[in-house]
């Protein structure tokens, strides 16, 4: 019984976070500049200021929580594709941004802690794409896909931070990650499929 009830509490509190983080949202979609207070968010998810210090945080917890929540759609994402290709990793970490900018944008502004926001989901997603191309000879045995991954999210990071700055568009900031993606893979290409790896560089020139 108790285990039940635990069950049933635990369930409630996940409910009223996801209401709390979907209100967040709505009032960043209604007033991109606005400043989001746990009073606000409170009356807009229709629980108690106490309820969202408790469920969530101080206000960095909130974009915290917002980052957590894009990476769970990511892995989401990724999953259903389940394809393991480096570069469908890197549009869907792109287009995941974009699909809602005015959130993400100021998630990105008003987290601290911004930088670690491709660590979690996209990083390991495309470290394992990057082994198994490793695995499967389309890199060299000898390249160490651990760090090539990290030096392309690096590169995605500073992309993502001239996005939110409205230095480049949407389209730009997927070329800008691709092509970071597409150097680091030339520059491993095993032997028999370094041509294929270095044919988008070739027909793009620079990003």
């Amino acid at each position: 019984m108790q285990t039940v009830e635990g069950g049933l509490r635990e369930q409630r509190k996940a409910l009223r976070r996801g209401r709390i983080l979907d209100a967040t949202r709505q009032l960043l979609r209604d007033g991109p500049e606005s400043v989001i207070s746990t009073e606000r968010i409170a009356e807009r998810a229709e629980v108690s200021p106490a309820t969202v210090y408790n469920l969530i945080g101080p206000r960095e917890k909130i974009w915290e929580a917002l980052a957590a929540g894009f990476m769970d759609e990511l892995e989401r994402r990724l999953a259903v594709r389940g394809d393991g290709d480096p570069r469908e990793v890197v549009r869907s970490t792109v287009g995941l941004f974009v699909d809602d900018p005015v959130v993400s944008r100021r998630m990105v502004r008003g987290w601290e802690e911004s930088g670690l926001v491709l660590v979690r989901s996209p990083l390991g997603q495309l470290r394992q794409a990057m082994a198994e191309a490793r695995t499967q000879g389309v890199l060299r045995t000898d390249v160490n896909t651990g760090a090539l991954a990290a030096t392309v999210a690096t590169s995605c990071v500073g992309a993502l931070h001239q996005w939110v700055a409205g230095l480049i568009d949407d389209d730009r900031f997927l070329a800008h990650a691709l092509f970071a993606l597409d150097v680091a893979l030339a520059a491993a290409a095993a032997d028999a499929h370094r041509d294929r790896l270095l044919a988008p560089l070739l027909t793009r020139g620079s990003a």
